[in-house]
C-alpha cells in the first residue's frame, strides 16, 4: 500500500493510498471546520451546513446528487465532529471522477434553497429532540458541556433549538465563505486509486478555490470540570465521568489509549469485571480516550437502577484508585494487544483508510506509518501506564454527568474525596 500527498498552490492538499486488489474506492473531502470553529451565536451552524449539502446546487438538483451516487451504486453521506466536517463518497473505482465531480459541485455552488433550509431545519428539530430522549446519547452533550464550560469545545454539535430555528441562508453562506478555504479542506482517497488521476481531477475541480485569508474562532482547550445532574423519572441512572488527558500530539495519548482499554474497554477490563461480573451492578459500563488538537479526556459511562447509583459511582473511584497500583504486566499486555489489532483490523476497509488519512494530515500534515504508530504503542511500559492510571486516579481534573433517578448519587466533591483518601 503506498500513501502519497500533494499540496496545491492554493493550499487545498490531497492524500491518497492505494490498496491493490481493490476495485472500490473511498473518497472524501475533510474541511477544519467543526463545532469548535463557531461563533456562540452560530453554535449548530456547521452540523446544519452539513445536513443541507446534498440539498442542491447551481448545477445539481437534490435528486440530482442522490441518483447520480446511486445510479453507479454509489453511497455518499457527511457528518459534523467538533475539529471537523466531513463529505464523502463511497463508489467502484471506475466512477471516481464522478465522486469528485459531485464533492465538488456540493461545496463550491450549493445554492441553499430556502424551501430547503425549512425542511432541514425541522428534521434536525426532530434530531435535537430524538437526541434527548435518549439518554446515553444527551449525557455525553452535558458532560462535556461541564468540562469545557464557557467555550467552543463545551457547545454541542447540534447546537441548541433556539438558535437552529434562527439560522438564515446568509449565515449559511457566510460560514461557508469564512470558514471552506482551500488551505483548510483535504481531500483523501483510498481503495482502488491512482494519485495522479486523483491529484489532476482535484486541480481541476478546486484548483481555482482561492483562500479567503480570514481568521476563525480557535479558543484553546481548558478542561475545567465540575458536575452536572438533572433528576427525572426513568428507568436507569446514567453516570458519565470524564478527567482531563493528552491531546493528539502528546506522546502520553497512547498511555491514555492502552488505560482507558485495561480500564473499560472489554469484558475482561476492570471496570466491566469488578462491577458487572463480580457484582452485578449494572448492564453497560466502559471506558474510553477521547483527544483532539490541544486537549483531551478520559471517559467513563455506566447505567444502573437508582438504589445503586451510590454504590457504583464509588466502586469506580475506588477502582481509579486500585488501578494506580496494582495494574499488571499482563494487563498492560493484553491491552496493548486490543488496542494494536484494533486499529489494524479497522484499517482493513478503504473508509478507514481514507478517514485516517485525513485525520494525520490535518493534525501533523504528514501521514505516520502504522509500523511507526505500532512502535509507540509498543512502547509504553508499565510504568507509563501506573503514572498515568496515577494522576486519573489523584490529580486530573474531573466532570461527572448525572441524569435520571440520581437523587442518591454522592455530589462530585464526595467522590473526589476517595482519590486522595
Amino acid at each position: 500500500m503506498t500513501v502519497q500527498t500533494e499540496k496545491l498552490e492554493n493550499g487545498f492538499r490531497v492524500v491518497t493510498e492505494h490498496m491493490p486488489g481493490l476495485q472500490s474506492a473511498s473518497i472524501g473531502v475533510w474541511v477544519d471546520a467543526g463545532g469548535r470553529h463557531e461563533r456562540p451565536e452560530q453554535n449548530g451552524i456547521a452540523h446544519f451546513l452539513e445536513h443541507m449539502a446534498f440539498k442542491g446546487t447551481s448545477n445539481r438538483s437534490a435528486l440530482d446528487i442522490a441518483e447520480a451516487i446511486e445510479d453507479v451504486g454509489g453511497y455518499i453521506n457527511a457528518y459534523t465532529s467538533r475539529e471537523v466536517t466531513a463529505y464523502y463518497v463511497r463508489l467502484l473505482n471506475e466512477n471516481i471522477p464522478l465522486a469528485i465531480d459531485i464533492l465538488a459541485d456540493i461545496l463550491k455552488n450549493s445554492i441553499f434553497d430556502k424551501r430547503e433550509i425549512e425542511v432541514e431545519r425541522n428534521v434536525i428539530l426532530q434530531e435535537i429532540g430524538q437526541s434527548l430522549d435518549t439518554p446515553d446519547d444527551i449525557i455525553f452533550d452535558w458532560l462535556q458541556e461541564t468540562a469545557y464550560p464557557d467555550q467552543p469545545m463545551g457547545r454541542t454539535i447540534l447546537g441548541p433549538a433556539e438558535k437552529v430555528q434562527r439560522f438564515s441562508k446568509t449565515e449559511l453562506s457566510d460560514f461557508v465563505s469564512e470558514n471552506y478555504s482551500p488551505d483548510r479542506l483535504i481531500l483523501a482517497a483510498a481503495g482502488g486509486v491512482d494519485h495522479e488521476e486523483i491529484v489532476s481531477l482535484a486541480k481541476e475541480n478546486f484548483g481555482n478555490l482561492k483562500s479567503n485569508q480570514k481568521k476563525y474562532p480557535n479558543d484553546p482547550t481548558n478542561f475545567l470540570g465540575g458536575e452536572f445532574r438533572r433528576e427525572k423519572k426513568l428507568e436507569q441512572a446514567h453516570m458519565a465521568l470524564a478527567f482531563d488527558g493528552p491531546s493528539y500530539v502528546e506522546d502520553e495519548i497512547y498511555a491514555a489509549q492502552i488505560y482507558s482499554v485495561a480500564l473499560g474497554g472489554g469484558m475482561s477490563s476492570r471496570l466491566f469485571q469488578e462491577i458487572r461480573e463480580k457484582r452485578g451492578l449494572c448492564y453497560s459500563i466502559f471506558a474510553q480516550s477521547v483527544a483532539y488538537r490541544d486537549g483531551g479526556s478520559t471517559l467513563i459511562y455506566a447505567g444502573t437502577s437508582e438504589d445503586k447509583v451510590k454504590e457504583l459511582s464509588e466502586l469506580t473511584f475506588d477502582e481509579l484508585k486500585r488501578a494506580a497500583d496494582s495494574f499488571s504486566q499482563s494487563e498492560l499486555d493484553r491491552a496493548r494487544a486490543q488496542m494494536k489489532a484494533g486499529l489494524l483490523m479497522g484499517l482493513e476497509s478503504a473508509s478507514s483508510r481514507a478517514e485516517r488519512l485525513a485525520r494525520m494530515i490535518s493534525i501533523w500534515d504528514r501521514i505516520p506509518s502504522l509500523e511507526e504508530t505500532v512502535q509507540k504503542i509498543d512502547a509504553i511500559s508499565l510504568t507509563d501506564m501506573r503514572s498515568y492510571a496515577e494522576k486519573i486516579a489523584v490529580s486530573s481534573k474531573s466532570a461527572i454527568a448525572l441524569y435520571g433517578p440520581v437523587g442518591l448519587a454522592p455530589d462530585l466533591s464526595e467522590l473526589e474525596k476517595r482519590r486522595v483518601a
